[in-house]
């Protein structure tokens, strides 16, 4: 805790006092251009990794950044993405993976979870993502054992929760439209790189602009 007093206070006395003018302008203005989706692993940071301003990124974290299948009832991560579209306007979506993902590395090794029951229950989310992964080990050579297992599972699970984000009517309604483009990302943490990946045909780029 004393870390993030520490924090707080560099923040006010170092790093506030530069952008106050952007500040003033974000007290009454917010309009982000991207929806931002990702793991909520404390080593994937989407401002840090894309070098946003504050108030360019609308961001939403989820435990192996898992979107659900649209349903109707409560659903805050449902009610996050609705306002995003609908009421912010953004016009791209980025899913974005990670390396060394826990909530895949759990579901690729078959990790026993009967101790974490809301563990498991939202990992169900991901069933589409193994199904994707198994097809893919069975289709690409060197596919299959340790960490490349992971990272066949981290990319299938980036692709199946764009099919699952275009699932939701606000975003049926943006792409329809073509006011909206998903994108699925992959962050690898010891190198730094960013893969963009084909939501059809699930290839990779490094990431250009």
């Amino acid at each position: 805790m004393q870390d993030l007093a520490e924090g707080v206070e560099h923040f006010q006395q170092g790093v506030f006092p530069a952008k106050a003018a952007r500040f003033r302008h974000l007290a009454t203005t917010h309009r982000p251009s991207t929806l931002f989706i990702s793991c909520s692993d404390a080593r994937v940071i989407p401002e840090l990794i894309t070098q946003s301003e504050p108030g360019e990124l609308f961001v939403i974290r989820t435990a192996g950044n898992l979107v659900p299948a649209y349903a109707p009832g409560a659903d805050g991560v449902a009610a996050s993405i609705e306002y995003a579209v609908a009421v912010l306007g953004v016009s791209d979506i980025v899913v974005c993976g990670h390396s060394a993902c826990g909530a895949m590395t759990a579901l690729a090794d078959g990790h026993d979870l009967a101790a974490l029951p809301a563990v498991a229950h939202w990992l169900r989310h991901a069933d589409a993502s193994l199904a994707r992964a198994a097809h893919a080990a069975n289709t690409e050579p060197g596919a299959g054992a340790g960490e490349d297992k992971v990272n066949v599972l981290v990319r299938s699970n980036v692709i199946a929760q764009l099919a699952n984000l275009a699932t939701h009517p606000s975003v049926a309604r943006a792409l329809a439209a073509k006011t909206l483009t998903l994108r699925g990302w992959v962050y690898d943490i010891p190198t730094g790189a960013v893969d963009q990946l084909d939501p059809v045909t699930g290839s990779s780029a490094a990431l250009a602009a």
